[in-house]
């Protein structure tokens, strides 16, 4: 009998946990391909000098000795037209942007389906069959700590995006609602990117007046307007060998739109006031949370300008459609805040866990890490309950009714409210209010302080005008009560 075209390929699977190289294999076999598998990367290289290289190969990442990038890298080497699919139960940006970087040509996230992994190897060799140039792989480099966090199916398939986009020398359009991370994203692309060594530099182009905004991207000489004592280099310089992260594009006024189309297109501008043609290298990747196409049909923002900065766009997902995530993101947050706190880590049982579940995070991301910080600075015990949570919500603000911040605004109507709560407690016969007052005082003050500062002890203390060990004494004894 004839071979059909899927028995001519032979593939190999490269796994330490024998289960996964059992499943897959067979999957692989049942669609017709001849499928050898090994243990180790060290294997799959001996055979390599034994006989010609499979037509596809599937490696892991995380196996004893050499792991499935060293691998890919050795394999590229000797083999540049080999397609090799990097599987892995570790999707983070790192580890999908480094399997890209080394020259995989796909990133499967464990656990995967199995009829996905035979289709990928059905679209894969056909792809492959045709002559393409060998190429060079990219110089490996230590990534940085990764900074994106989930791993439901959608930030997994952000990740394999950001993988790839971070090698091409495109504009990147972010969208998604405010809080969600569209800065984490551009970073992440440029850490990840040939200009990694570069400056990363991020601009909000909503939170600069709009007659300061010009400069403020392309830069002034002295004497160009009032108050231009000295020359100002602009973000573009700044960024030059670099990525520029303009944030809420949206807001971007018309004539300042024009301007940076020119800059996209020619790569080049002058300063405000000058006559010396600045030309630069920059990659720009923008976002927004408003939708420009609509801003478009009111003319609020350039056809052609969108066009060129959406050579590529990336939707991020809201927190709510992601929440699967909510549990890490937090994990994370806290330990976070227990550093920059410098208090005892917490962590969260599983009716906090679920509570922070059926919050709907109207703030995404930013949001749930606010809350984090308070339940970390805040929290009575190491196990944070669904109380903590549901307190450190109304804390935020967003369960409060629409009243309650109007009613202490002055000094005077702070004292109206103490004295309605005084004599509510007397009436019950509460006794030791000056101390529960106080008590009560500082917990706000505290938190208040603690927030506007980012956590920054010191400078929270200086602002209250309290001593650094004070504070420290305080958070210490809120955890003893």
């Amino acid at each position: 009998m004839k071979p059909t075209d899927t028995q001519a390929h032979t593939l190999w699977v490269v796994d330490d946990d024998r289960s996964v190289r059992f499943v897959l294999s067979t999957a692989l076999r049942d669609a017709g391909y001849a499928v050898e598998g090994f243990d180790s990367a060290a294997a799959a290289l001996d055979a390599l000098t034994r006989r010609p290289p499979p037509a596809l190969l599937f490696t892991d990442v995380r196996m004893p000795g050499d792991d499935g990038l060293v691998l890919l890298e050795k394999l590229k080497a000797a083999h540049p037209q080999l397609p090799v699919i990097v599987m892995s139960a570790h999707t983070d940006v790192a580890s999908t942007a480094g399997a890209f970087r080394g020259g995989a040509h796909e990133f499967l996230s464990k656990p995967f389906d199995l009829d996905d992994a035979v289709e990928l190897a059905r679209r894969t060799l056909p792809e492959m069959g045709a002559a393409s140039p060998e190429t060079t792989p990219a110089p490996t480099k230590q990534a940085g700590p990764p900074q994106l966090i989930g791993d439901t199916p959608a930030m997994r398939a952000l990740f394999r995006a950001i993988g790839r986009l971070a090698q091409a020398p495109l504009s990147v359009l972010i969208n998604g609602e405010t809080g969600t991370g569209k800065e984490l994203v551009a970073n992440a692309l440029h850490r990840e990117s040939p200009r990694a060594r570069g400056p990363f530099v991020a601009l909000n182009t909503a939170a600069i007046p709009a007659e300061l905004l010009e400069s403020e991207l392309f830069g002034h000489e002295a004497g160009a307007f009032t108050g231009a004592s000295k020359r100002h280099v602009g973000r573009f310089e700044q960024a030059d060998g670099g990525t520029l992260f303009l944030d809420e594009i949206g807001d971007m006024p018309l004539p300042l739109q024009t301007r940076l189309l020119r800059v996209l297109a020619e790569g080049e501008f002058f300063r405000v006031g000058g006559r010396e043609l600045i030309r630069v290298d920059v990659r720009v990747v923008a976002a927004t949370h408003q939708d420009l196409e609509t801003l478009v049909e009111q003319g609020r923002f350039r056809a052609d300008l969108l066009h060129r900065l959406d050579m590529v766009r990336l939707w991020l997902p809201p927190l709510r459609e992601r929440i699967d995530d909510v549990a890490q993101l937090a994990a994370t947050f806290l330990a976070s805040a227990a550093r920059r706190l410098d208090v005892p880590r917490k962590h969260l049982s599983a009716a906090a866990v679920q509570a922070l579940r059926q919050h709907d995070w109207p703030g995404n991301v930013r949001e749930l890490e606010n809350v984090c910080w308070r339940l970390a600075a805040l929290a009575v015990a190491d196990a944070i309950s669904a109380d903590d949570v549901r307190a450190a919500l109304a804390r935020g603000g967003r369960r409060r009714p629409a009243t309650a911040d109007a009613t202490a605004t002055t000094p005077e109507q702070w004292d109206h409210a103490l004295a309605a709560w005084a004599r509510q407690r007397l009436s019950e016969g509460a006794g030791g209010l000056h101390a529960e007052a106080r008590e009560r005082m500082d917990a706000v003050l505290l938190e208040a302080a603690l927030a506007f500062t980012d956590g920054h002890r010191g400078e929270a203390a200086a602002r209250l005008g309290l001593g650094r060990n004070t504070i420290t004494r305080k958070l210490g004894s809120g955890r003893r009560r």
